[in-house]
């Protein structure tokens, strides 16, 4: 960091990791100039900044911004390479990287790091509680909350730190090289932001680009094409499975789940003993297991996270008995294959409400999980009118569009019978109505407990 010194940073998007890296950079002695496209009042952060003496520009991307003796960018995850002033910094061969990038350099901590399509949050919050179950020392960061470079400089060696890491961030680095690379799975998501799947593969495969032959890579052994799609990988290899043995890694044998590699077999635990439901979230242990066990936990931390935890906000969060119904939150669900991995968890009808951002998606692939396991669906948002389409299409007689989520929870209340589940599972990123999948999810939570208070 100490080669930014007196040179010009401009920090695009401000955020909690704009804020956090603007910060950084000031410290170490840069020129720091934060620019946003939100107006001032919507820019959080923007007073504080300047108290500090940084440059904050809000409202607009000046033409003038990207200038020769700019010596980095940092961007926002979310903005994408099409921005002009991204552009502007690729024609000057200026860098252009994301916080994760510049937290890692600071970082004398180990660092775990997990991406994937589907489970990232979930599996990340179980290997920081093994961890420290196992009493280790461990962090939760990055995606999941606190950016790195909040904690960069503060995090010592004796020290780990787990990290939830987006092909957004993973896309802006060079150097970020974790001691332990998880992907998880990889489905078609984010393709209006990489534009093809194998741009948005080589945005996560870069989260093992920098391992040697000391660090552990973690692969999804039942998506043999993810597999393939990353080498070659210096570091050495481990993989997790639920339908068949694997090499070296976790798996499921005959109902438990056992570790196996060249020098032991240990059987952790019965998969009947996890206490989260559905086949995605077995993945979401095994994963969790494995990264654990090679991070230096025992059995028996992760039987006593395992056995107890009770999954996530927003991740097939229960909300609310009422008159026999069952609410559940999975606003998290923000692809189709996320929705349909929640959909087959329930063995009961369900009325589902769907919708958000259109992303040019047909949900083509919903259409026999509809037609097993959604008795009724309420849609909203962009996608509104292709989900009723395909609800058609897989004979669900039972179906309304809204223009609220508030409106979908009571719509959803008189389509539901006793026995049956109602669940948000949007299949949809929320950026057309919502700021955020965390704020459409407390909507829907809120609603829920309106109408359970309503009907008291």
């Amino acid at each position: 960091m100490e080669q930014y010194r007196g040179k010009q940073v401009v920090v695009l998007g401000m955020a909690k990791s704009g804020v956090a890296v603007a910060k950084l950079l000031h410290r170490f002695g840069a020129h720091v100039i934060v620019n946003d496209k939100k107006t001032r009042e919507e820019a959080d952060g923007a007073d504080e900044l300047e108290a500090l003496g940084i440059k904050v520009i809000t409202g607009y991307h000046p033409d003038d911004l990207i200038q020769p003796q700019i010596s980095l960018v940092v961007k926002n995850p979310g903005i994408p390479y099409e921005a002009a002033p991204i552009r502007a910094a690729q024609q000057l061969n200026i860098p252009v990287v994301t916080e994760i990038e510049l937290a890692y350099l600071l970082m004398q901590a180990p660092l775990i790091g997990i991406t994937g399509s589907n489970g990232k949050t979930t599996t990340t919050t179980l290997v920081g509680l093994i961890l420290q179950a196992a009493k280790r020392d461990a962090i939760v960061a990055g995606n999941i909350g606190t950016p790195l470079c909040e904690i960069a400089e503060s995090v010592t060696a004796n020290q780990c730190v787990v990290a939830e890491l987006s092909s957004f961030q993973l896309m802006g680095t060079y150097r970020f090289r974790p001691h332990i690379a998880a992907l998880l799975n990889i489905y078609p998501a984010h393709l209006d932001y990489h534009h093809t799947i194998d741009a948005y593969i080589a945005a996560k495969r870069k989260i093992f680009a920098n391992q040697e032959a000391a660090d552990y890579a973690i692969l999804p052994y039942d998506q043999p094409d993810v597999v393939e799609a990353c080498q070659p990988i210096r570091a050495r290899t481990y993989y997790f499975s639920r339908t068949q043995a694997v090499p070296r890694g976790v798996y499921v044998d005959a109902g438990n789940i056992v570790f196996a590699d060249d020098s032991e077999r240990v059987t952790v635990m019965n998969r009947e003993e996890l206490s989260i439901p559905g086949e995605h979230n077995l993945e979401n242990a095994l994963a969790a297991i494995l990264i654990s066990k090679l991070a230096g936990a025992d059995p028996i931390a992760m039987r006593q996270v395992l056995t107890s935890f009770r999954g996530v906000e927003h991740r097939l969060e229960h909300v609310a008995t009422i008159n026999g119904v069952n609410y559940y939150n999975d606003s998290k669900a923000t692809n189709p294959e996320a929705a349909k991995r929640s959909i087959q968890t329930f063995e009961q009808p369900i009325v589902l409400i769907a919708g958000g951002l259109d992303r040019g998606i047909d949900f083509a692939e919903l259409l026999p999980i509809f037609a097993r396991h959604v008795r009724a669906i309420v849609t909203y948002g962009q996608t509104a009118e292709i989900l009723l389409q395909r609800a058609r299409e897989a004979g669900i007689s039972q179906r309304a569009r809204v223009d609220t989520v508030e409106k979908a929870v009571e719509v959803a209340a008189q389509f539901a019978a006793p026995g049956e589940i109602v669940l948000l599972s949007p299949a949809c990123a929320s950026w057309d109505m919502f700021p955020s999948f965390e704020v459409r999810g407390s909507m829907f939570k809120d609603a829920v407990h309106r109408l359970e208070t309503s009907l008291a």
